[in-house]
């Protein structure tokens, strides 16, 4: 597959890593030269230095027979026009732009984005998704990473094991045995910096970061077993009113279980459109790092602080001054992801990467066929697949023992007829079943192969 990615930023640069990783044809086209050879030196790509937008420089790009395009700049109205030159001067199939501002994503003026107005076929807000991203966060306390997968039905929680978890120095084999009526799979382990897919005969220790796959209705009990406990927020004070800190706002406003929420904003003019946006939320306008502020927020009853400003050091010391004011959990946005080794000694709960959950919702878009979901782990490290299984799969009809899948690849969870399985050796796969697959970086194009979702899309 022939693909032009227009931006070499963080978002444009994991994607040409992952796609070039599996052997397509990628040119990256951005004006900073700088950024077009870092692309090229670090990646096999090609390199384009140019306006995305200038139908002489996707020329160059080879837009002449690409398949898809991926405009992810830090203009909207660059990557808009991007996807329009695409698409009238050039053809390209499949058009994919992040765009940023709320007004573009008004659910009313969809219209826009006909392919006879401004032909583009998946729009992305990177807002949207971090403030999605956030609302898990919340809705899953105990765990520092957490994706919903089959309609809900099923859930990937990362979870960071304590010295007194009650199954460490337990086999992997011997916990599907002592809890088998539990659905739950043990699909990543990260020790000592290394992420890796388990065996049977491996065991958790102290320390170790464990990715889990589970059926959403077994989480309580899941948690239980890990020494986790499961607890319902009921205040949360978010600090940062910005796009992501209002939506999440108000997010929590329409939910039905009410959860109270207090926002702290330091600009005076984006606290008052908060305040004017949301109805039942108390909007406080100051410092999120100051204590007096802080108290009057009530951060010490708050179940949780979320802090969501655009700057990431704000966001870490906001969060390491809200647990020592009493708060039980801090989760911080994190857009430079040197940052993330730093949680963990400074008493961060869970933090969000922008450019993790961007990267994942562009992929979801990119994996074609019956690919209905991609969550990426760390540092794209890893991707947890959702497909479905067709007629053609080299899968179908087999036992999952007998499939040969590649040691970085592990099956988390099965719907069948509506309900979710947990797999085992023994299961035969069928047409219509889908699959929750953990696949190392390396071994994802192989799992491709093997669900054969890349030869139905083009």
């Amino acid at each position: 597959m022939k693909v032009i990615i227009c931006g070499a930023g963080q978002v444009g640069w994991q994607i040409a890593r992952h796609l070039s990783g599996e052997q397509n044809d990628v040119t990256v086209v951005d004006n900073n030269a700088d950024l077009v050879r870092r692309a090229t030196d670090t990646l096999d790509v090609q390199g384009i230095a140019g306006f995305a937008s200038y139908p002489d420089v996707l020329d160059r790009a080879g837009a002449e027979d690409a398949d898809m395009i991926i405009a992810a700049t830090y203009s909207d109205e660059v990557n808009m026009v991007t996807c329009q030159v695409a698409h009238s001067v050039f053809s390209i199939k499949r058009k994919i732009a992040r765009l940023r501002a709320q007004s573009y994503l008004t659910a009313i003026y969809s219209d826009l984005y006909r392919r006879d107005h401004l032909p583009i076929d998946v729009v992305i807000s990177p807002e949207r998704e971090v403030a999605e991203a956030a609302l898990r966060r919340l809705k899953s306390p105990a765990a520092f990473d957490a994706e919903t997968f089959l309609d809900g039905k099923a859930q990937v929680l990362g979870l960071s094991i304590d010295a007194d978890c009650p199954v460490t120095n337990t086999p992997l084999r011997q916990l599907s045995d002592l809890f088998s009526t539990l659905r739950v799979i043990v699909i990543g382990l990260r020790r000592n910096g290394r992420l890796f897919a388990p065996e049977a005969g491996d065991q958790i220790f102290a320390g170790d970061e464990c990715y889990l796959c589970l059926a959403t209705e077994d989480v309580p009990r899941t948690l239980e077993v890990f020494g986790k406990k499961h607890v319902k927020q009921e205040r949360v004070v978010i600090i940062g009113a910005g796009n992501v800190g209002l939506a999440v706002a108000s997010a929590l406003e329409a939910e039905e279980d009410r959860i109270r929420a207090k926002v702290i904003e330091s600009n005076r003019a984006v606290a008052e459109r908060a305040a004017d946006a949301l109805e039942r939320t108390i909007v406080l306008n100051g410092d999120g790092l100051d204590v007096a502020l802080l108290n009057e927020a009530s951060i010490d009853r708050a179940d949780a602080v979320l802090c969501v400003t655009d700057d990431d050091k704000t966001n870490l010391l906001s969060a390491v001054r809200a647990k020592e004011a009493g708060c039980p959990m801090a989760i911080a946005l994190i857009n430079d992801p040197s940052f993330a080794p730093l949680m963990a000694p400074m008493g961060i709960d869970a933090y969000i990467n922008p450019r993790a959950t961007t990267v994942s919702s562009i992929l979801r878009h990119i994996r074609h066929g019956r690919v209905k979901g991609v969550y990426s782990i760390g540092d794209a490290e890893a991707e947890i697949i959702e497909a479905e299984v067709m007629t053609t799969s080299p899968v179908t009809g087999q036992q999952i023992r007998d499939i040969d899948f590649p040691e970085g690849a592990l099956v988390g969870a099965v719907l069948k007829d509506g309900k979710v399985m947990k797999p085992t050796g023994t299961m035969r796969i069928e047409e219509g079943d889908v699959l929750v697959i953990f696949a190392m970086a390396k071994d994802v194009q192989e799992v491709e192969r093997l669900m054969q979702v890349s030869i139905d899309f083009f």
